[in-house]
């Protein structure tokens, strides 16, 4: 069947869903244990997850990993879920038990920051059987030791250089599964693509800004008509 004649079935109160930008179907996709995976959105907040149309979540936020935090994503989860455990400060076998508490509750991958130690990467590859990402911020980053160590994907996530960033990797690791941020627009999103990213992770607007129209479409119907 054609991409184009793919039919959709909603409903009235499931059809305010945030959707990821149509150009990511551009990326070949990095296949997981049977499932495809091109679109992964970038946020912590249950409710947008619940409510989106990306391939996937990736749960990476900026405090210490917590359980609580990796339970209660991947129970309301209907999506595959990376699951941050740490890396920096949070390392070693804190990063290690963290990474089996993942699996156990369902989790398609851990994602571990870039300065994390070679031997928390080794510790969590000895310790889990779904796949490690590591998180890479520059062309310096180093990759080759941590892919030795048990790393399976690398997510670039290199600011306005993120393009950039990837081509070089690609250069160096043809066969590399290697997911990437894609910018604020679809040129910077197919750029990309283009540079060798397999799967773009999406930024959604906040809650709040979710809100925000939503409470401002409520009050354009309450205006008497001209």
């Amino acid at each position: 069947m054609s991409t184009q004649n793919i039919p959709e079935i909603t409903t009235e109160l499931k059809k305010d869903i945030v959707k990821v930008p149509p150009v990511i179907r551009q990326a070949s996709g990095i296949k997981i244990f049977g499932k495809k995976i091109r679109s992964i959105i970038f946020t912590t907040d249950i409710a947008i997850i619940r409510n989106t149309d990306a391939d996937a979540v990736i749960a990476v936020y900026p405090f210490t990993p917590h359980p609580a935090i990796t339970k209660s994503i991947i129970e309301a989860a209907d999506i595959p879920v990376f699951s941050g455990v740490g890396g920096g400060l949070t390392n070693g076998s804190r990063s290690a038990f963290m990474s089996l508490f993942a699996e156990s509750q369902g989790s398609i991958g851990v994602v571990m920051n870039a300065p994390t130690p070679l031997e928390t990467i080794r510790q969590v590859d000895t310790t889990v059987d779904i796949p490690i990402v590591s998180t890479v911020t520059s062309i310096y980053t180093p990759i080759e030791d941590k892919l030795k160590a048990g790393i399976a994907i690398i997510n670039i996530s290199a600011g306005k250089k993120t393009a950039e960033t990837v081509q070089h990797f690609r250069n160096i690791y043809p066969d590399l599964p290697i997911i990437a941020t894609g910018g604020p627009t679809d040129e910077d999103i197919t750029s990309t693509i283009a540079a060798g990213a397999n799967a773009i992770t999406y930024t959604p607007p906040t809650n709040g800004q979710l809100f925000k129209e939503k409470m401002e479409s409520y009050r354009k119907k309450e205006l008497p008509h001209q």
